[in-house]
Parts: structure tokens; sequence; C-alpha cells
């Protein structure tokens, strides 16, 4: 008989037994089941947390920072910012101005209406009011945008729900200063907290004279090209600019690390543990069916063939587990808002984290399998027989 032959006809065995060993296949299944669950679960904040990042984000804006700085540590001088107006493939406004605005930002902090605990968040101080012809995403819902000069805030609606001290006319004392809410808007679908008001006033309060970063707006993105070879021809502008998309990635690398290593730090403990469970699990089922292997193997069926048998039944046992953990993770925590670090976004099982726990599902069924599969394998055909 073929390895073919012998390996279906073993699977087929083992698969109608399974009635008869009812605890120890539920054993594997709820072990994997819990592991998957758990690795989805959390690897859902990091996709989360990129796609609230990159949900507004154009192929035609660029942003400008100083070279090898990421975030809200960049540091552009106000003469290099200037000087970024006259750049090529910069968009006009209908006003014939560039379509170019600089930002600075300092963390304020807040306290979250139903527990009042303290979280910090950035506030962004812009040159100028957004406009819809910048920023196609931003909508105004009540209120009027902030005045230059003025010590005035704009809150993003999911501030007004998630912290207090953001309604239309509250007074807020940031450094020593009272800052008065004048509006809320709303910036496509996100849920992150963002606050607005003045860069000039901003920079001023906080005694700095210089930019955190510059954002642009192209004619085209092709024009990307010649803006980047104009930078590096100029050496006097110590800056680089990235695509909008490719600035944010690179700005969450360090969160996305860091949320990605609990998710499998913690993962890794639950496919050990339900790893081992599969391994004693399959122990039982093999010494259960000691007499029927070594029968088998007295009439001619080959080792390989039963090690085969026996890995594929542990791989088959991993995969329903392996569906219902990616099942539990999208029921009970998809499109979840949370607010880690005081960035608010909501949990993403994606179709790419469903293969992700697939795959490491059928890892813990293959691992599993090897030691019973190989015991099944080397255990003489006489002691076998005589086993009870």
């Amino acid at each position: 008989m073929s390895f073919a032959r012998q390996f279906a006809a073993l699977l087929a065995m083992s698969l109608s037994g399974f009635a008869q060993r009812i605890g120890s296949v539920l054993t594997i299944i709820i072990g994997v089941t819990c592991a998957v669950a758990v690795l989805v679960s959390m690897l859902s904040m990091g996709t989360g947390a990129r796609g609230e990042a990159l949900v507004n984000a154009r192929d035609d804006r660029v942003v400008l920072s100083s070279l090898g700085a990421r975030g809200i540590f960049s540091s552009i001088p106000r003469d290099e910012a200037d000087t970024v107006l006259n750049l090529p493939g910069i968009k006009k406004g209908s006003d014939a101005k560039p379509l170019v605005v600089f930002s600075a930002v300092v963390l304020i902090e807040a306290r979250r209406r139903l527990t009042d605990r303290r979280i910090f968040f950035p506030l962004v101080g812009l040159t100028g009011a957004v406009t819809n012809e910048f920023d196609p995403a931003f909508h105004l819902t009540e209120g009027r945008t902030f005045h230059p000069g003025l010590f005035e805030l704009i809150a993003s609606n999911p501030c007004v729900r998630q912290y207090a001290g953001f309604e239309l006319g509250a007074r807020r004392s940031i450094h020593a200063t009272d800052w008065t809410v004048v509006g809320h808007f709303d910036e496509g679908d996100t849920q992150q907290c963002l606050v607005l008001t003045d860069a000039e006033i901003l920079m001023s309060t906080y005694g700095s004279n210089r930019y955190t970063r510059v954002t642009a707006m192209l004619q085209s993105p092709g024009d990307y090209a010649a803006l980047r070879q104009a930078l590096e021809a100029n050496p006097t502008l110590r800056l680089e600019v990235r695509h909008e998309r490719e600035s944010i990635e690179n700005d969450l690398k360090e969160l996305n690390a860091l949320l990605n290593f609990a998710a499998y730090f913690v993962g890794s403990i639950m496919a050990i543990g339900a790893t081992l469970g599969a391994v004693n699990s399959l122990y039982s089922i093999v010494d259960s069916r000691r007499r029927e292997i070594a029968t088998l193997r007295a009439i001619g069926f080959d080792s390989a063939a039963i090690v085969a048998s026996i890995l594929f039944e542990s791989i088959v046992l991993a995969l329903p587990g392996a569906l219902l953990g990616v099942l539990l993770a999208w029921t009970l925590f998809h499109r979840m808002s949370v607010s880690p670090f005081g960035f608010s976004f909501r949990l993403d099982v994606s179709l790419a984290l469903a293969a992700v726990g697939i795959a490491w599902a059928l890892a813990m069924g293959l691992i599993g399998g090897i030691l019973p599969a190989l015991r099944a394998a080397r255990v003489p055909v006489t002691t076998a027989l005589r086993a009870g």
C-alpha cells in the first residue's frame, strides 16, 4: 500500500474516533481558541492605531521636518520655514497663497469624563485657520474657528465626548494662561482627540521660535520628486520631506513596536500553554490507540505514515480553535474604542490579523503534535500489542 493510501486510511480512522475522545479534543480546541483570541485582539490595537492615524492621509500632501527627527521632536527655525513657501510643486489656494501650514506642538493635560483620570495629549498650533481647501475632511460643527493672536482653542468632537472642560465657552488654564474654547469640529471618521490653536500665540506663550513641522499641499502627487530635489539641492535647508502617509507611519513606529511586542509576548505565553495542553491531550490519544497503532504497524503500515497522520490530526484539531479564536476576538473587540497613551482609536480585527491567528494556531498544532507522533512511531510492536 502506498504512503498516500496509508496516510488517508490512518487519518480517516483518527477522525472517526473523535467522538470517543471528546475530552482530549475539546482541551486542544479550547486552548487554541483562547491563545488565538488573545493574540488577535491585542494585535488589533496596532492595526487600529495605524488605521486611525492614516484615515485622513492624502497622496497630495507632504510633511517636512528636521533631519532625522520624529513627531513632536522635530524643530524647524522660522527662517527655514519661510523658505518652504517658495519651493516648487506646492499648490496655491484660491487666494494665490501657497497651501502650506506651519505647526507647533506642546503636550497639555486633560481629565477623562468617566474616571477623572489625568491624561496628556498634543495641543497643535497652526499658522492660519484650517480650510477645506487644505483639509477637505475638516468640518466646523459648532461655534467658530480661533482668531490669530488670541488665546482661543477649537476642539474635535471626540475631545468633547471623552474629556472634561472642552465645552463651548469653557476656559482652560494652559501654561498659567486662560484659553477659551470657541469651536468644535470633526475631521473625517476619526476618534482622535485634537485641539487646535494659533501657532504664533502658542509659541509666544512657551517662549519658542521654532515650528515642529510643515505640511504642504502639492499641485499633484507627481510633484513630490521635484520638491524633494529642491530640498536636497539647498544646503541651507536642513529638512527632509515625506509623503503624509509615510510621515505618519514613521511617527507610529515606536507605538506599533510597543503594541506588537506586548501582543506577541502575551500571545506566546498563551501559545506555550495551549501547545503543552495539546501535547498532553495528544499523548493521551496516542496511548488510548496503542493497540490499534501496533496492529497497523504489524500488518505493514509505515512509521512515516503514522507520524504524518498524527501531525495532521493535531493540525486539524487546531483549525477550529483558530477559527473560533478569530471569531471571538472579532465579536468582542472589533471596533471597540480604546485610548492608550492618550491616543484614541478603535480596535481593528482585520482579515490580515485573522490570517496571522490561523497561522499561529496551525503552528501550535504542528509543534504540539511532533512528540506524540514520534512516540507513536517508536513504540515497539510487541510492547504495544501487550498494552492493555
